[in-house]
């Protein structure tokens, strides 16, 4: 265990980070440690200030949209505070993936087996693939679009390609004026590692011009604590924008050659070193400029720089020369 004098040490010898701005907040959690609000009419939203899902209340009884093993029983606790208070049925009749990522939808098995699970094709196989019991595969599937009609309400599914994942969708609410896109924006916060470790970065950087496309003034992006706007979509294009450009620029102006020269027989660390460069140019003017504007701009822009470089090499081909 550590002791409190060798803790202390550690905690003072970790950075110091810019203050989060106040926008970036969501409402103060309940003793529980949740809240649940008020999308639009029956649309509702459940966050822990990290994680976030949604229900709707119908006549039939509630569609849930993912399932956050973070959030875990607290889901139950949100849909039987708000069906109690509005008088309709708690009862859990169908569970919407909007991908196959245990940290959006582990807590799916604390929900009843006779509960009807929906999500793309690819969401079915990879949850197959992975044999994990806290998810269990969806029954129902699509490849390309499905309208849902359940209790009288209307939820419109669909895959565009590929973006954070193989599966993610995007799941529109027209009569509540809202969306869901899990893992693209952070609402007034930086992504996380890597574009929020997204697989397929052309597909991460194109997807937010896709959401801007359905008419919506709600966003449910799956993380932190509050909802978006489309104001917050447009910022997370602006930023990632300007990111392409610095990274671009940096690429043609960092010199590979010194590295090479310093190590010698050494290549990996030549390019490592190089590496190193190239983001640490990139991403300097990203932080200077978006830190106080977007939350962590200065905790986690140079590891969003270093996988969107590799992107503009690796799948644009920008700054790839052939030996002559």
């Amino acid at each position: 265990m550590t002791s409190p004098a060798s803790g202390t040490d550690t905690a003072a010898a970790l950075p110091d980070y810019a203050p989060v701005p106040k926008s970036a907040y969501g409402p103060a959690l309940n003793e529980q440690g949740y809240y649940v609000g008020r999308v639009e009419r029956n649309l509702y939203w459940v966050t822990d200030g990290s994680y976030q899902c949604a229900f709707l209340t119908t006549k039939d009884g509630v569609v849930l949209f993912d399932a956050p093993p973070s959030i875990g029983g607290n889901i139950r606790r949100a849909v039987d505070e708000i069906a109690s208070a509005n008088g309709v049925s708690n009862k859990v009749t169908h569970l919407v993936y909007s991908h196959h990522h245990a940290d959006h939808n582990g807590a799916s098995s604390l929900f009843d087996k006779n509960v009807i699970r929906i999500g793309h094709e690819e969401t079915k196989r990879l949850l197959l693939r992975d044999n994990d019991p806290a998810r269990p595969a969806p029954e129902e599937t699509f490849a390309d679009r499905r309208t849902l009609k359940i209790g009288g309400e209307r939820i419109e599914l669909a895959w565009r390609g590929t973006n954070h994942s193989p599966d993610n969708i995007y799941i529109h609410f027209p009569d509540h004026d809202a969306l869901m896109l899990i893992d693209i924006v952070n609402p007034g916060w930086a992504p996380i590692s890597m574009c929020n470790l997204s697989e397929d970065i052309p597909g991460y950087v194109a997807a937010p011009a896709i959401a801007l496309d359905y008419p919506w003034k709600h966003f449910i992006g799956g993380h932190v604590g509050r909802l978006g706007t489309r104001d917050d979509v447009t910022l997370h294009q602006q930023y990632m924008a300007d990111m392409d450009a610095s990274i671009r620029k940096a690429l043609v102006s960092v010199d590979p050659t010194p590295f090479f020269q310093k190590y010698g027989d050494n290549p990996w660390a030549a390019v490592s070193a190089l590496f190193d460069a190239w983001t640490d140019a990139g991403a300097a003017p990203i932080i200077e400029k978006y830190t106080g504007v977007i939350a962590a701009a200065d905790v986690y822009t140079r590891s969003t720089v270093f996988w969107v470089m590799e992107s503009i090499r690796l799948d644009l081909g920008f700054a790839s020369y052939v030996h002559p």
